[in-house]
Formats: structure tokens, sequence, C-alpha cells
């Protein structure tokens, strides 16, 4: 079992109001709610400053609520305003009502997330200023912030950095959406944690905010999964047909269509798949430059690195 509790603050009552906070929450809720097969995934609670009042304690007990009970992942995203204090040296996410030092301590979620201990896993997605801080190993005025086991954080930038809005979206944000419909699924069609944040780094410049990935965990989860982008029973073949890594599979005119003559349709079909595996940079052909040369003039293929981790994977029965 899943779920995810997601925040979005447009408007507040001290502080200067923010434009695209609601639809990131709304529609990061969207995608994660179901796989792209359209299988249930996360069982998700939406809080928008366009449907209601988002106070301290509101944002407080609701966050409670979602590391009680038991459950195998946790998913905790805030769109809104967040603040290092520097004088208590201490990241906070603001609520509606924020007044001086009355924001939710980033270092007491963190503390509520590592007393639940019923539950596995335990995501923290933060579109705010400032969020960076996160999960540093110190020693505050106030408590300790650390990340427990099981634990994993995103957020939009550094300690010291703003967190930008576009026209629609936070930019963070609007890159995790792209990647969370498909952009960041690997060979398996899964979206984890680390694929997310990949995706995001590649996305911004070195003169653009930041984003900050920190974790303590043996095993990365999926978020999402797609639909694998080679499908799985062809993976499972590939030590059939490379039963060592440096093997080189034979090819000739019978597995290209347009070899009339000579084709076979058996081999045929065998192509197909190894065009596929191609495609996505598992296998690439020997002495030619593309597959249909390799097996008009009678070469092979091989194995990349790549097709030589998942072929390991298939032989170890991951998929």
């Amino acid at each position: 079992m899943r779920k995810g509790l997601f925040i979005g603050i447009n408007d507040y009552l001290h502080l200067p109001n923010l434009s695209g906070c609601n639809s990131d929450a709304i529609e990061m809720s969207s995608v994660l709610a179901r796989h792209a097969s359209g299988s249930p995934n996360f069982n998700n609670r939406v809080i928008t400053t366009a449907e209601s009042q988002i106070t301290a304690s509101e944002m407080e007990t609701a966050i409670k609520e979602l590391y009680s009970g038991s459950c195998d992942v946790t998913l905790l995203y805030f769109a809104g305003h967040g603040l290092f204090d520097s004088d208590l040296e201490e990241g906070m996410l603001l609520p509606q009502d924020y007044q001086s030092r009355e924001g939710i301590r980033i270092s007491d979620i963190l503390k509520w997330a590592s007393d639940a201990r019923d539950i596995r896993n335990k995501i923290i997605i933060l579109d705010c200023c400032q969020a960076g801080s996160a999960g540093e190993a110190r020693q505050l005025k106030g408590g300790e912030s650390v990340i427990g086991d099981g634990i994993t954080i995103l957020t939009a930038c550094k300690k010291e950095e703003v967190a930008k809005e576009n026209c629609k979206n936070g930019v963070f944000t609007g890159l995790m959406l792209q990647a969370l419909h498909g952009g960041a699924a690997n060979i398996l069609g899964h979206i984890t944690p680390g694929n997310l944040y990949s995706f995001v780094d590649n996305a911004l410049g070195p003169w653009e905010q930041r984003p900050v990935f920190k974790t303590n965990v043996s095993q990365f989860i999926a978020l999402r999964e797609m639909t694998p982008l080679v499908p799985l029973d062809t993976l499972r073949k590939l030590p059939e047909w490379f039963p060592e890594e440096e093997y080189v599979f034979p090819l000739n005119p019978s597995f290209e269509p347009e070899a009339k003559n000579q084709f076979n349709a058996e081999n045929g079909e065998v192509f197909s798949q190894l065009q596929k595996c191609n495609r996505h940079s598992l296998i690439e052909p020997v002495e030619a430059e593309h597959m249909y040369f390799a097996a008009m003039n009678s070469t092979g293929c091989r194995l990349t690195a790549l097709g030589t981790y998942y072929r390991s994977l298939a032989e170890k029965g991951h998929f």
C-alpha cells in the first residue's frame, strides 16, 4: 500500500502570493495516482489553498497523519514558500498563516518520518526556496536534522537558492512531471527517485537553481511504472541469444525481410526483437553502421555495456 500527501500553497496571509503551487500539487498527485497501465499507485490526499485554509496546525496534523499506521511507501510533496532560518540554523516549510518562526521545521518532519517504523520507504519532495538544507547531519538549536533509514529527499534547490516558477509550474515540478510521464523511465519502465533526480539535474544548467538529492535506502523503489521500452519477454531472451557477454550473434540475409529470396520468417521475428534492443542501445551491429547492413553483409551484433547489464539481470531472473 502507498499513500501520498500533496500540499500546495498559493495564497499567503502575510507573505507574497505564489501562482503555480496549487496546480503543482494537483498535477503531481494526478500523475502518481496510477501507473501508465492504469493500475493503482499512490492513494493520495491533496490540500491546496484553492479549497481551504492551510494553517501551521492543520499542516502539521496532515503530515503526522501521513506517517501514521503502516504501509510500504509514503510520499510528502510540498509546493509553497520555504525558508532557512539562520538564527535557528533550520529549514522550514511555511504554512499559509506563517509569521515569524511559525513554520513547519524540516527536522521535525524528518523525525516524524524516522519514527514511522511501520513505513518502509518515505519520499519527501520539496519545491520551495532554501530547502536544500534538509537532512544535513548537524545539531540544531531546536533538535537534530538527520535522514533516517528508508528516507529519500528531493528538493528544488540548494540551501541558499530560490526555487523559481514559470508561467504554469514551479521549474522543479515542471521537470518532475515530464520525468514522471515517462521521460525518466529506464528500460524496464521504472521511474525511481534516482532516475527522477538525474532527469531534473541534467535539465538544469550550472547557472540555474540546483536540485538536491539525499537518501538513506538500501534499494530504490519505482515511484511510477511505464510500459517497458523493450518488452520483458525480449529482455529475458538476452542470455539465450548471447550465451557469453562477448558473444557475437551471427546474422545473415535470412534475418532481413528485404532479402526476399533468402528471408526466413522465424529469423525475421528474432531480428525484429534484436532491432528493438538496438534502438535502446542494448545491442550494436558489428562492422556495420546499421543492423540492416549487419544482416545483409553476414556480420552480426553484440551487447553494449548497457545490454550486458540487462543480460545479467535477465540471467538472475530479476524480471
